[in-house]
């Protein structure tokens, strides 16, 4: 196990971390304001349409524009919701989006004012863990919203964001189980540190030993829970294509139909954020979090330090924001019945058998089980599943069927035709024109 080394987080004066929660806050906030003009002029340029054009240079202060009308606009409350849970399901929503950023790091160590810290609130040995815990808490905002709205669309888009966001957590959280066994650890910033080191493959036994000059950034070394993560991800946050559970063409909004005015605005403030702290949390996990890319790393190692790391961080994070954007502007939604395959006959199974691998490979690495003759044995255990698979799976040639006769309107009615049958020919019904004589 790497040693834990969290000397410099729980030491801050509180002036300090009064300054890192109140900056941080502010962040978040300007920082949905643009992803909401962001998206909106990147889906405007794929769709071939201007976005916001007006209200300030290129349309910059639509979003905040958009953002004061509902904060002044009238708010109303269905007759027969419940006052208390209908006031206090955004509250648990937008305090469970701003709550996971504790533990996401933006830089690594800096000066302020004199005192030695991280750029980042807090760390624990069970970071990620926490991060999954808020997320968990946060399903409790939009269920109760359907359910205190006594509204049918509202409780069957609760139940349906309910079902969606714990079925895609287990694949997410099985998709950072591999980052866990590879790191060793489960702190965020200790899960950076070890994606700053080099990535170098050294097998003694086969006399190999190769410095490649790269970070060892676990996107490249788990590549299928890369993948598994950003598709979960997608499905977590309830965007398109994925947003089932606030379809207006079944369910109006969903848990969002009877809300309006400032609570509808911290809905749609949580949704921006959420989106934006899954992108952190893959930035973190998966593509080296505040660290510089190659080959900028290697060429300038200065900008690889210090206030430089929240510069790198939020162009990882802002890059798959843009793949949010793309997918909305591109993809037609999943039907509900698809969905719920893809993540438990597909994302699940998946996950479960890479993490049996990796946990293999870990051990087998440990052991010194990488012999020649060991891979040898394995290579041609898996060429044999391999071709027993291909062989089980191919589809039966078909059988030759005669062709018959058939009439479509037989019963009166056309009908196609059966496999093996094959419409007749077609005649021409219409009468013969008349021979013309000369008079």
């Amino acid at each position: 196990m790497i040693p834990l080394d969290l000397s410099l987080f729980g030491t801050d004066p509180w002036w300090l971390v009064l300054i890192k929660v109140v900056v941080l806050f502010v962040v978040l906030l300007v920082w949905t304001i643009f992803n909401v003009w962001y998206e909106r002029r990147l889906v405007g340029k794929m769709q071939h349409r201007l976005g916001p054009i007006m209200n300030g240079p290129f349309g910059l202060g639509q979003a905040l524009a958009d953002g004061m009308k509902l904060l002044i606009k009238e708010d109303f409350r269905p007759k027969a919701a419940d006052r208390v849970l209908f006031t206090l399901a955004p509250l648990i929503a937008g305090t469970a989006a701003f709550a996971a950023w504790a533990v996401i790091p933006f830089g690594g160590e800096v000066e302020i004012f004199g005192v030695r810290t991280r750029l980042q609130a807090t760390d624990l040995p069970i970071s990620v863990l926490v991060i999954l815990a808020v997320a968990s808490v946060g399903i409790y905002g939009f269920v109760l919203a359907g359910w205190s709205s006594n509204s049918p669309y509202s409780l069957l888009g609760a139940l349906r964001s309910s079902a969606q966001m714990i079925s895609y957590e287990l694949s997410m959280g099985l998709a950072l189980v591999a980052v866990f066994l590879y790191s060793r650890s489960m702190s965020t910033s200790e899960i950076v540190d070890a994606q700053g080191q080099p990535f170098i493959i050294d097998l003694p036994q086969f006399g190999i030993h190769w410095d490649l000059g790269l970070q060892n950034w676990y996107f490249l070394l788990l590549f299928p829970s890369f993948v598994i993560y950003l598709i979960s991800m997608v499905g977590e946050t309830n965007r398109a294509p994925f947003d089932l559970p606030e379809c207006e063409s079944e369910l109006v909004s969903g848990y969002l139909t009877e809300y309006s005015g400032f609570r509808y605005a911290i809905y749609f403030l949580a949704e921006y954020i959420n989106m934006a702290t899954v992108s952190a949390v893959a930035t973190t996990l998966f593509l080296g979090g505040y660290h510089a890319p190659w080959p900028i790393n290697a060429l300038f190692p200065a900008v690889d330090t210090g206030w430089w790391g929240p510069l790198w961080f939020v162009l990882k994070v802002q890059l798959l924001i843009s793949v949010f954007v793309w997918l909305r502007g591109t993809l037609p939604r999943f039907r509900y019945d698809q969905f719920m395959n893809l993540g438990w006959k597909w994302l699940i199974p998946i996950s479960l058998v890479w993490v049996m691998l990796v946990a293999t490979a870990r051990i087998a690495r440990a052991e010194g089980w990488f012999t020649p003759t060991v891979m040898v044995i394995a290579g041609v255990v898996v060429v044999a599943l391999f071709a027993l698979w291909w062989l089980l799976d191919r589809e039966p040639e078909p059988d030759i069927v005669e062709e018959v006769a058939f009439d479509p309107f037989a019963g009166g009615y056309p009908v196609p035709p059966m496999p093996g049958q094959k419409l007749p020919e077609q005649v021409d019904v219409l009468p013969a024109e008349p021979e013309r004589t000369d008079a």
